[in-house]
């Protein structure tokens, strides 16, 4: 009977030990869809970042407002764009044990905000929701398929929701009889407080460009007295909705200013500030991340071909090749582990 014990003891040890951890928290990039097919050699580099997660985003195309019907999986697109694409870059990120969340998103012509995209005419209405309602639904079905983590149901479409609600909150009924895992909705940081439908999903998703500093070059302290501000209200949103909040894109650009508007891409920033994006990003890991009502989030933006990317001359959102990189990663693992 000892030497049972002493077995049971042995294989619950080592047997234990041989499962790897979960982080309960999910570390993540933005996976950019790109022309070619991924293999482990692009995916490694997350890995060597801890990362834990990525989001997967397959785009449809809006030619313009006055046009507005979704186009998706076309011979035009990259192939990251399409559903083919996709579903290669979930099983490779599977295969490295990376989580995947599918984030469909929108392109209208000329860069359009989608926040802004509304019909004119009840037809007009028609022909989007009909035409998004196929888009979301056929990579919902992918999702299931590949048994992908969570699936993101819409990204900054603050109009569209705001002028049809109703459709909605018949298109999450649709996506549950289709997908089984966890729903979220990526809402612009000063949208989300509106957004009717989230006690119907299970993450309140953020795109988490909250302005923290107006100073050129932000000191870490100065942008985690910004975040103070907002934590406050999402802890409450958090608890109201008994909702845990995901960041489905958080980061900062490396230029003057990044945490003034962070959510600011235009090219007439030309500065780099790689010290902006260093303090900025170390500040929301220390304001934001061990907070129990906080789920994780997906850093915007990771490209593909790791070694050919970023550097210390880019002023891009991409941590690629930067020292940031290096915060990112220590910090991930202290979380991973």
């Amino acid at each position: 009977m000892r030497y049972f014990f002493y077995c049971l003891f042995v294989f619950l040890l080592f047997g234990c030990a041989a499962i790897p951890f979960q982080s309960a928290k999910i570390n993540g990039v933005s996976f950019v869809a790109s022309r070619g097919v991924v293999d482990s050699s692009h995916v490694k580099p997350l890995v060597q970042i801890n990362a834990n997660a990525a989001a997967v985003m397959p785009f449809g195309f809006i030619r313009d407002q006055n046009h507005p019907e979704v186009t998706h999986n076309t011979k035009r697109q990259w192939y990251g764009e399409t559903r083919s694409g996709a579903k290669q870059y979930i099983e490779a990120l599977h295969q490295e044990n990376i989580r995947v969340m599918v984030k469909p998103q929108l392109w209208i012509s000329h860069g359009d905000f989608t926040g802004f995209l509304k019909a004119d005419t009840e037809t007009d209405w028609e022909l989007l929701e009909a035409s998004y309602s196929d888009f979301i639904l056929k990579y919902a079905a992918l999702a299931e398929e590949l048994n992908v983590e969570v699936f993101c149901i819409g990204t900054e479409l603050e109009e569209f929701i705001k002028n049809r609600p109703e459709y909605w909150h018949q298109l999450i009924k649709e996506i549950r009889t289709i997908y089984t895992g966890k729903l979220t909705y990526a809402a612009n940081w000063d949208e989300f407080w509106t957004t009717p439908f989230w006690p119907e999903l299970d993450y309140v998703g953020v795109d988490a460009y909250f302005p923290v500093s107006d100073m050129q070059t932000p000191s870490i302290e100065d942008c985690i007295k910004g975040w103070e501000k907002h934590k406050e209200g999402l802890k409450e949103f958090s608890k109201k909705l008994d909702r845990q909040i995901l960041f489905t894109e958080y980061g900062y650009r490396s230029v003057d200013y990044t945490g003034k508007e962070p959510w600011r891409y235009d090219r007439s920033m030309t500065s780099v500030n790689l010290d902006a994006q260093n303090n900025a990003t170390k500040a929301l890991f220390d304001a934001v991340w061990d907070e129990d009502w906080f789920a994780g989030g997906y850093l915007w933006k990771w490209f593909i071909n790791h070694d050919e990317v970023g550097g210390i001359e880019n002023n891009q959102f991409t941590p690629q090749n930067k020292p940031v990189e290096a915060i990112i990663r220590s910090h991930y693992e202290r979380k991973f582990n």
